[in-house]
């Protein structure tokens, strides 16, 4: 199925190829003649309403100078059509074979780095957390409930974290640790396990404090896989960015919001303060229900 973005992206494509014909001052005629094909296909290419095919996109460079701008064209054209893939569709037959799918990716990069603004990431999640999450997947995208399966799955990623010499760097927020999934009894086992992972070896958990400065607009989360491919997931959709200068954008944000977390001890201190918190709420709520 062709979506609004695919065809978005093809006409950012068409117009950044339009700009090379242009600044290599060509008409769309000439850069027929060039490379042998109708002048009209020249304008279809520009106006989005023809994808190019790989040999296009080399002809065009050829003939327009920019030779050292192919292998970025390359990588937008591949991503015109795989970039944008609705969560419905995409977990169509439940919520498992996506977390299935999602091993062989993280089994394959060398390299992890994983923001998340809300909630805390898959890969750190605890059987009951993951099920609180994927609960609402599943009701949310009316898609079949296979809830089991997939907490079940979605566990078994991580064992990536214990296997091979892969790295990991996850970034969240103060607000991660606040955002109740479940009830309070869920999130008092996850907090534990948050501190439990900061100690694995190849692991490394940074906080974004409540009060921290806005320095970068990081509003949905996103996942980096080594500087090959990025996955960002939107209300409807997943992104799938693999464009070198878009990756190069993310890094940048990475790294702005790596500046502004905290590690170890101080970042020890956010979960410890929060569990605190909600170990004293459970507290409060025995007393009150004693007769």
């Amino acid at each position: 199925m062709v979506t609004n973005a695919a065809n978005d992206a093809r006409e950012a494509l068409g117009l950044r190829l339009r700009e090379l014909r242009r600044d290599a001052n060509l008409t769309g005629r000439r850069l027929a003649e060039l490379a042998g094909w109708h002048e009209s296909k020249t304008s279809r290419i520009e106006y989005g309403k023809q994808t190019p095919s790989e040999s296009d996109l080399s002809a065009w460079c050829t003939h327009t100078n920019s030779r050292d701008q192919l292998p970025d064209l390359i990588a937008t054209l591949r991503n015109v059509e795989a970039a944008y893939m609705e969560l419905r569709r995409m977990n169509g037959t439940g919520t498992r074979r996506r977390q299935k799918q999602l091993i062989k990716i993280e089994g394959q990069a060398r390299l992890m780095r994983w923001y998340e603004p809300f909630i805390v990431p898959g890969l750190l999640q605890t059987s009951d957390y993951a099920q609180g999450i994927l609960r609402k997947v599943i009701d949310f995208h009316q898609i079949p409930d296979d809830l089991e399966e997939g907490v079940a799955a979605r566990i078994e990623r991580q064992r990536v974290l214990y296997r091979g010499d892969h790295r990991f760097s996850f970034i969240i927020t103060e607000q991660s640790l606040a955002t109740t999934v479940a009830d309070n009894q869920v999130m008092v086992g996850q907090l534990d396990r948050l501190l439990t992972a900061m100690s694995l070896p190849r692991v490394a958990l940074g906080i974004i404090p409540a009060r921290a400065t806005y320095e970068a607009p990081a509003i949905n989360g996103f996942i980096m896989f080594d500087r090959k491919l990025i996955h960002v997931e939107t209300i409807s959709a997943e992104l799938s960015i693999t464009q070198p200068r878009e990756i190069a954008v993310y890094e940048r944000i990475f790294k702005v919001l790596g500046e502004l977390a905290v590690y170890g001890d101080p970042a020890r201190e956010l979960i410890q303060s929060e569990l605190e918190r909600r170990r004293s709420s459970d507290d409060r709520k025995a007393v009150t229900a004693r007769p």
